[in-house]
């Protein structure tokens, strides 16, 4: 049963692998989702990409234009096609749409709908989930600087200076990628994520 108004503008949103040929086929099963659901397609951002790259420019395009309430609903194919950056990142995701006033839903998984009966479920689900991650984070980072003081050695990232932590924004403002911006200031990539 739809549980949404007739006439709602949909962004639907869809992620590829460049190796992957099943753009066109999710497509083409959320378009004509949206036309047995009587919805208007507002707009189709598709990244050709890894999921797990912070970089993704239709993305970005898709959470500004939810900004402004261009739309009603994103619409896609699965949760591993919108981000597959980690537990966190995806709640902030779906947060963010929910503070803007957009609602979400994954084609392929009824669960997760903004408008269900399941949606305070979800957010306490990835809630939970995204605690525990932090957890296992903290806890490996703790084993690896204990590891390293038993070695001899003094663990954790070396602290940048003002000056390369200015260059990192500019250049990542620029559209420099995360691996050259670190070959360029000879630095970690986990550097140039944590400065950027």
């Amino acid at each position: 049963m739809n549980t949404y108004p007739y006439n709602m503008k949909i962004a639907i949103y869809s992620r590829v692998s460049k190796e992957s040929s099943d753009n066109s086929n999710q497509l083409i099963v959320l378009r004509d989702y949206c036309q047995k659901m009587e919805y208007e397609i507002y707009h189709e951002y598709v990244d050709v990409i890894s999921g797990a790259s912070p970089i993704r420019p239709e993305f970005n395009n898709m959470m500004k234009a939810a900004s402004k309430r261009k739309f009603d609903m994103v619409l896609f194919f699965a949760l591993d096609r919108l981000t597959r950056e980690g537990t966190r990142k995806t709640i902030t995701y779906l947060q963010m749409l929910d503070d803007y006033g957009v609602a979400y839903k994954s084609y392929s998984e009824q669960y997760i709908d903004s408008s269900g009966i399941f949606k305070d479920v979800i957010i306490a689900l990835l809630s939970t989930l995204a605690r525990q991650e932090r957890v296992r984070i903290s806890e490996r980072v703790k084993a690896g600087l204990e590891k390293s003081r038993q070695q001899g050695r003094i663990g954790g990232r070396p602290t940048l200076d003002e000056t390369t932590k200015m260059k990192i924004r500019q250049l990542k403002l620029s559209g420099m990628s995360i691996m050259v911006i670190a070959t360029t200031l000879k630095i970690s990539r986990g550097s140039v994520y944590q400065y950027m």
